[in-house]
């Protein structure tokens, strides 16, 4: 699975920031446990240490003005809960961690020399065989009006701005395939054309980027925020297979903003 590797290593971290709070916090817990008894509505708390059986076993009653030794006592029980699961994890995960990789199945095949490659179906195709189907289908893009400005990518597309192509070059130069205005059909709503459309890495779906660069033109921008809401009814989630960005006459693409949607959805 792609991507689990990444996952693997988030989930790493974040039991290793359990472990730091509850290990903190367990060397200033009171010694023994909390027991909790009731009898119809009275609720007691016990006290219990290793001092003899019956403390225990049973335990000494608490106050209800020691309410404190309560809560540092249920505290503990639950931390210890905690830190064990989190260990038990921790050593599962980094032994995961250590042996495993995103892309050890397709290794396999791809480190093969090519003269056997020919010789075998692998049990999936590599992400290179899904890019150059994916690239090999055709379409029709959106077309033209005449007279409008001729705009040239370092690829060689004509495109409708400056913006899209300083992404598209960006794109180019960063080795990612893209297709740009390639038709899409969104239930309740027609056919868009993304300004691009790539084939992620790690789920071997389709991502779509629109550019919108008139935000202050109040029409525009109503029929922009009304396609963003029909890729979402159409389960093309903004931030997940939709990347957005935007731009105004007053404000210009940032490019840091489109560095980050690249590193994370497209690399």
């Amino acid at each position: 699975m792609y991507g689990l590797k990444e996952l693997l290593i988030k989930e790493e971290e974040r039991l290793r920031e359990f472990k730091k709070t509850v290990d903190q916090r367990l060397t200033a817990a009171p010694v023994g446990n909390l027991r909790i008894t009731s009898s119809g509505t009275v609720v007691q708390y016990m006290h219990c240490t290793a001092e003899n059986k019956k403390s225990k076993t049973q335990g000494i009653y608490i106050k209800k003005d020691n309410k404190d030794l309560v809560n540092s006592l249920a505290q503990k029980g639950y931390d210890l809960k905690i830190q064990r699961l989190v260990d038990k994890r921790l050593k599962q995960i980094q032994t995961l961690n250590k042996n495993y990789d995103d892309d050890e199945i397709e290794a396999i095949y791809n480190n093969l020399n090519d003269k056997r490659k020919e010789l075998i179906n692998p049990v999936e195709p590599t992400y290179e065989q899904r890019l150059s189907k994916w690239k090999s289908v055709p379409y029709v893009g959106k077309t033209f009006k005449e007279g409008q400005v001729e705009i040239y990518t370092k690829k060689g597309e004509r495109v409708r701005s400056k913006s899209e192509k300083i992404l598209a070059d960006m794109f180019y130069d960063m080795g990612i395939e893209y297709k740009y205005e390639c038709p899409l059909h969104l239930k309740g709503y027609g056919v868009v054309y993304p300004d691009f459309t790539f084939l992620s890495k790690k789920t071997f779906e389709e991502i779509y980027w629109e550019h919108d660069g008139r935000m202050d033109d109040p029409e525009y921008a109503e029929k922009a925020i009304r396609k963003i809401d029909h890729y979402t009814r159409n389960n093309i989630i903004p931030g997940q297979r939709l990347i957005v960005t935007y731009e105004s006459s007053n404000y210009v693409l940032n490019m840091k903003v489109a560095e980050t949607f690249i590193n994370e959805y497209l690399m």
